[in-house]
């Protein structure tokens, strides 16, 4: 809208166009406009767009997803040929990698652990556990309080995880407590810890030579740097680096995992962010914390302190309540 300038006159004011708003005109008039995509392509386009566009959250619909697409991983992970001989043939050549490189701790860390009973029985349950439960956390945590960056950052965990599936099936690794000829302790058949995945029945259910790359340092390290990136108090961004700090002690200690497959989950991790990168052409963090809901209101309005819109200005504080009462007379 034009800008107006109000002149006055011997006590007259009269109305007209401001000189900014005179200067403005005849530029709009003769500036080129690109008409917009019509017809079906136009639909298609707007539909694509509104796609890649942040969007409140809906519960049923996230809940019902999460599900389904848990499902789909389990059952595409141990639908996987464990390819035992094979699994096992590329854990000695990691297990040799790592020697020459000086850096084959696995086996210390796993017997100095496994030594205070307590102390691995916990790590055992940590490993069962946190896995999922500090996961699903820190989604409903964003779906909470930073709706806009919800659906962005699940992506990163989505794509993180789909990745994941492919190096499962290409890459067969048994962890070390199944290799041959090796020392290391199988801590969780050890102390018999109920509820993993590794134990009992539970490990009929599950594919036992898909440890690379470690998917509990990929969420782990998703949950991590969410975490850090958005939390306001500073101690809960010191526990989002220390989670996975200690999710790399756990998978060591216990000999679920070698360290090189902790590399792995941080590389499709990385993939997972280059995904949402290019879908919403930002980083999850950098998007708008609030998005508005199907009514067009900005959700958490009240929740973020945001200013009111300029349609609706704040009224004047009136600081003599006996004027007030005389005006209403």
């Amino acid at each position: 809208m034009g800008e107006t300038q109000v002149t006055t006159h011997e006590g007259r004011s009269t109305a007209g166009p401001s000189p900014t708003a005179a200067q403005a005109a005849p530029e709009a008039a003769t500036a080129p406009t690109t008409p917009p995509a019509s017809g079906k392509t136009g639909r298609l386009l707007a539909g694509f767009r509104s796609l890649r566009m942040p969007r409140r959250p809906r519960l049923w619909f996230e809940i019902l997803l999460i599900a389904v697409s848990y499902w789909l991983y389990s059952l595409v992970r141990n639908a996987v040929p464990e390819q035992k001989a094979q699994a096992l043939r590329n854990a000695d050549w990691i297990w040799s990698a790592e020697k020459s490189l000086g850096l084959a701790f696995e086996e210390t860390v796993n017997h100095a652990v496994n030594s205070v009973t307590w102390l691995i029985v916990s790590m055992n349950y940590y490993y069962a556990t946190l896995h999922f439960v500090v996961t699903i956390g820190v989604l409903v945590w964003l779906f909470r309080r930073h709706p806009g960056r919800y659906a962005a950052t699940r992506l990163v965990l989505f794509a993180t995880t789909a990745v994941a599936l492919l190096g499962y099936y290409l890459y067969p690794l048994a962890p070390p407590r199944l290799m041959n000829g090796t020392n290391f302790i199988d801590t969780v058949l050890l102390h018999e810890t109920w509820g993993s995945m590794a134990s009992g029945n539970f490990k009929n259910m599950s594919n036992q030579y898909a440890a690379m790359p470690s998917m509990h340092i990929g969420w782990s390290l998703w949950c991590g740097l969410t975490i850090f990136a958005l939390a306001s108090a500073p101690w809960a961004r010191i526990l989002g680096l220390l989670y996975p700090t200690l999710t790399l002690v756990v998978i060591v200690a216990t000999a679920n995992h070698f360290w090189l497959d902790a590399v792995g989950g941080m590389a499709c991790l990385a993939f997972g962010y280059a995904v949402s990168r290019v879908w919403y052409g930002s980083l999850p963090h950098r998007l708008p914390k609030w998005v508005p809901d199907r009514r067009g209101r900005l959700t958490g309005l009240r929740a973020a302190r945001l200013p009111r819109p300029a349609s609706e200005p704040e009224p004047e504080p009136n600081p003599n309540p006996e004027t007030a009462g005389s005006r209403r007379t």
